[in-house]
């Protein structure tokens, strides 16, 4: 496993979806709630969540025996 690769993943994936994360519950607070404001803790939370989750199953879908 390479590690340098692994952390160059994580830190693009985290800033996509942070980046995404953040346009998306800013249009919906300012299209449902009428109030301009972006969910920054979820935001993050997701960006971490999906910025580790994602990397490491990609690494473990290439070490399967057999394929």
């Amino acid at each position: 496993m390479n590690i340098k690769r692994l952390l160059i993943d994580f830190i693009g994936l985290f800033l996509l979806v942070l980046v995404v994360t953040s346009v998306v519950t800013y249009l919906w607070n300012l299209v449902f709630h009428e109030a301009g404001a972006v969910d920054w803790e979820t935001s993050f939370r997701l960006a971490i969540i999906l910025g580790i989750v994602l990397p490491v199953t990609k690494v473990l879908e290439h070490k399967k025996p057999g394929m």
